[in-house]
């Protein structure tokens, strides 16, 4: 008959192995290679629109990629598309070796990349502002998504960088808030956004599009919207609503 202590082994180690799939399940980065390269398939998705792509994730039962719905672009024209870079930062009034680990990630940047700032919450700092705009585009950074404040908006805008984000605020975040990771999968409302993710955003909010699956959603997406091209010559000619929907039109 096993002893406590081995019962208590075996119970131990079996917590362990659950504790490891959970990690492996949370913590996972993708590193699948696109089929498309990364840049051609960018610019494809900018030339579409959130509810066409939107649509196709519903057709994969994929009903929560769409981040929270007060996550707005400074300009309504501004649209962008890109691979997740995802910072995570929290409330804290400490100060020492902040900018030491924001330099760190700064230069980290990837060309090509949306920066993702989940704030935890924070409704007073400003994560994002001017420097960090003329910083993100000489990385060749294409746009930036912050769950969160940001300042110094006549510099964004003359630097004309697409910017997502909650509110305004002259507060900095020296003091009020402190970068805790990056390059982590973080959550923003409903939506686990992983490095390398797809992130597109254009005048109707923000999605985020499994790596994965971001070729084939493309794909699909263009088909649909050619289809809505063809819904809106039906209309203009004035055909009825039910030779509309007999040519696989809908509204």
């Amino acid at each position: 008959m096993p002893s406590i202590a081995d019962m208590r082994g075996k119970a131990k180690e079996a917590a362990l192995m659950k504790l490891d799939r959970l990690i492996a399940a949370r913590q996972r980065v993708p590193d699948c290679e696109l089929s498309i390269p990364p840049s051609e398939l960018c610019a494809r998705y900018e030339r579409l629109y959130t509810g066409a792509i939107n649509d196709v994730m519903r057709e994969l039962c994929l009903l929560d990629r769409s981040l929270p719905s007060d996550i707005m672009p400074l300009r309504d024209e501004m649209t962008v598309c890109g691979e997740a870079f995802t910072v995570k930062s929290a409330p804290n009034v400490m100060i020492e070796g902040e900018m030491t680990f924001r330099a760190q990630m700064l230069d980290e940047f990837k060309p090509g990349g949306v920066v993702v700032w989940d704030t935890s919450g924070d409704v007073e700092a400003s994560l994002w502002g001017g420097v960090m705009t003329a910083t993100a585009k000489a990385k060749g950074v294409r746009g930036a998504v912050i769950a969160g404040g940001i300042r110094d908006t006549k510099q964004i805008l003359e630097q004309n960088f697409p910017v997502f984000y909650r509110y305004r605020t002259s507060n900095g975040s020296l003091g009020r808030c402190m970068i805790t990771h990056y390059q982590v999968p973080v959550k923003i409302g409903k939506v686990t956004v992983r490095p390398g993710d797809i992130i597109f955003g254009d005048i109707d909010g923000v999605l985020c599009i499994p790596r994965e699956i971001a070729c084939d959603v493309l794909l699909r997406a263009e088909r649909i919207e050619k289809n809505e091209t063809d819904i809106f010559s039906w209309v203009r000619r004035g055909d009825s609503i039910a030779e509309i929907v007999d040519k696989g039109g809908y509204f």
